[in-house]
């Protein structure tokens, strides 16, 4: 499977084969493969090997044999973090590329015997109660591993995976395109692991992948697009949900492994004119001015009523890119786990949208559980020569004494964007909330009004109607263990109309 050189995006996470880097915090591998003064997720990241399949990791060749041998070392069966459903999914992904790419006389039959208890334990644990993205994964390793063992055990869990790959595919891929987690982050992960799929069929040439390659190939180039419209100009990931950067694989690495495949996707084209489009199926929409501005917005539910462990109380939030330069921008995540910073960074507050009497639009709690959640209503888009008018509601806080339904409505011009909400229903406080990206800077003229100044020198002004302003720090976070200061708005509304209004030189 000598393909499998060149479709790999990860960078090299070591240099010396015992000092790792993961989510932003170092760790040395002398100190064992289960330290527990690491977090779980660093030691997922440690056991998932990916370092096996990184940029230029032909090139580190005793490095690799040198891990691998580590890892079967110190890992007997069943014993420690790396035998985890979801950790052997991914390892074992990462194993069968390596080892296709390895000369025969370098294969130890050691490797390939871990290999194979490895998939028999993730056989016997697929995790059917956490479905998503973590079955998806399971089914992918099934199909590789039988893929790579053949014989009667091979096939055996290449149908086993193919069977679940069926079912899953259907299910987790919307008509839009779409991964139904909802998450730009995840959604990417799971376009790799399609890519991935196309990729083991025409290394193998199997008759089952072939007969299953073409519904590949057609739901990748709708989740391409969809992508496409879910990134900044910058062609980085919006963050929507758990979402933030340097996880999952970016758009222009997507674009080159389909280049590496010769699958068809969509080009990007030039935008001419104000344009807005409705992801119907997902529940975003996205508004395209010239000059590089970009509009994306959340009028989704949550994620699926089943599964909605990465979502946030973030309904009708937006982000906005002026220039090219993110402006607006969501809280992100630094982290994973159950405490006040994780429960902070998915909270209504920490997203451009809404807050009503001091609780999130859907009840997040524990590290990934949602309770009673904003469901969006009217959503709407209407489109002219000179303007997008984008509405929706969502019934979030209805669950409340006063029964409250938060509409908004965007309303984008040629250089402008108007976003005006309205409550109908008692309630004693709600508060709005501006976040901006850290290279804004934001300069107050008076009680509602600000100034904008972008990196590039452009001046971008902002005029609130409805509400006394307060300008506040906050932070940022655009990868795990990265907190950055940036600026909010803090609107606290006068009545039941808030009306902001973001005005740039069309020049």
């Amino acid at each position: 499977m000598d393909c499998w050189s060149g479709a790999r995006y990860l960078k090299s996470s070591t240099e010396d084969g015992e000092a790792f880097e993961f989510l932003g915090q170092s760790g040395d591998l002398r100190e064992g493969w289960n330290n527990p003064a690491y977090s779980k997720l660093w030691l997922y990241n440690l056991h998932y090997q990916d370092d096996l399949n990184a940029i230029a990791a032909d090139k580190r060749l005793t490095l690799s044999l040198q891990l691998v041998d580590s890892w079967v070392a110190a890992n007997p069966p069943f014993q420690g973090n790396g035998w985890e459903p979801y950790c052997i999914s991914l390892r074992v992904v990462n194993w069968v590329k390596w080892l296709s790419r390895l000369k025969p006389q370098e294969v130890n039959r050691e490797w390939v015997q871990s290999l194979a208890s490895q998939t028999d334990a993730l056989d016997q644990q697929i995790e059917h109660h956490i479905l998503a993205n973590h079955l998806f994964a399971n089914a992918k390793a099934l199909v590789f591993a039988g893929a790579f063992f053949g014989g009667q055990q091979g096939e055996y869990w290449l149908c086993k995976g193919l069977k679940l790959l069926d079912q899953e595919v259907a299910e987790q891929f919307l008509d839009d395109g779409a991964h139904y987690e909802l998450s730009p982050m995840y959604h990417a992960i799971l376009l790799w692991d399609l890519a991935d799929l196309i990729c083991l069929q025409r290394c193998s040439e199997l008759p089952v992948l072939q007969q299953r390659v073409a519904e590949w190939r057609q739901r990748f180039a709708l989740g391409l697009q969809w992508l496409q419209r879910m990134v900044h100009p910058d062609q980085d990931l919006s963050f929507f949900n758990d979402a933030t950067l340097g996880i999952a694989p970016a758009l222009n690495d997507i674009k080159s492994y389909a280049e590496h495949l010769d699958l068809d996707f969509p080009i990007d084209t030039a935008i001419n004119k104000l344009d807005g489009r409705l992801l119907a199926a997902s529940g975003y929409a996205v508004i395209d001015w010239t000059k590089n501005h970009r509009l994306i917005a959340d009028v989704a539910c949550v994620g699926p009523d089943y599964q909605p462990g990465h979502g946030h109380a973030d309904t009708l939030s937006c982000e906005l890119s002026l220039f090219g330069q993110r402006v607006l921008v969501n809280s992100g995540i630094s982290q994973y786990g159950d405490d006040a910073e994780r429960h902070k960074q998915r909270s209504t507050a920490a997203h451009n949208t809404l807050e009503v009497d001091g609780n999130n639009s859907s009840e997040v709690w524990a590290g990934f559980r949602v309770a009673r959640r904003a469901r969006p209503l009217g959503v709407d888009m209407q489109q002219g020569d000179e303007h997008v008018v984008l509405n929706a509601a969502h019934d979030g806080y209805r669950r409340l004494k006063g029964k409250v339904i938060h509409q908004r409505q965007w309303l984008a011009e040629l250089s402008s964007l108007t976003v005006t909400d309205e409550l109908t229903g008692r309630f004693k406080d709600a508060v709005a909330y501006w976040h901006f990206h850290p290279d804004i800077k934001l300069v107050r003229l008076g009680e509602t009004c600000c100034e904008l100044s972008l990196p590039q020198g452009q001046v971008v002004r902002l005029d609130i109607t409805g509400a006394h302003v307060e300008v506040c720090e906050s932070t940022w976070h655009p990868g795990f263990g990265k907190s950055i200061s940036n600026q909010k708005l803090v609107l606290n509304l006068t009545g039941d109309k808030l009306i902001t209004q973001i005005e740039w030189s069309s020049d």
